[in-house]
């Protein structure tokens, strides 16, 4: 009789330890799972927080380029109201020209200066041989040196 008993508290004794076993292994398992649902949680709020900012952030630049777009129209009605003003009250030829968008330096000038090149004329430059010496004259005595410099 002591070997049936033997059996059954065995029996009993294994099945309270698959119990416990498999309540702490749910436990163990069951805490990742709601911190991961937690995680995902703070992922959703924080995704919803950027889609706010950014709808956010749309209109504000949206705004600002409408106000931009109205100070550009006003600046030039202004221009131009400056420029009729100037064709029918003044004198000054200067103020007109800079009214009308030409600077100082696109008004015509009287000197002909050319613009200072980068080169010689006729294809020779300061490397010739010949640069900055005079032609002898046939009438000179040819024994005298040329100058130096």
């Amino acid at each position: 009789m002591y070997q049936g008993n033997i059996d059954w508290i065995l029996a009993i004794a294994s099945l309270l330890a698959g119990i416990g076993i498999g309540v702490l292994g749910y436990h163990l398992l069951n805490a990742n799972v709601a911190r991961n649902q937690k995680t995902r949680q703070r992922l959703a709020e924080t995704e919803l927080e950027l889609s706010q900012m950014k709808g956010v952030l749309n209109d504000h630049f949206a705004r600002a380029a409408d106000l931009v777009t109205s100070i550009q129209r006003q600046s030039h009605e202004l221009e131009q109201q400056l420029a009729q003003g100037a064709d029918q009250l003044c004198d000054d030829l200067q103020i007109k020209r800079r009214l009308n968008g030409q600077s100082e330096e696109e008004a015509p000038t009287d000197s002909d200066t050319p613009p200072p090149r980068d080169y010689a004329d006729n294809g020779r430059g300061t490397l010739a041989e010949d640069f900055g010496l005079r032609q002898r004259d046939q009438t000179t005595d040819s024994t005298t040196p040329p100058v130096r410099y």
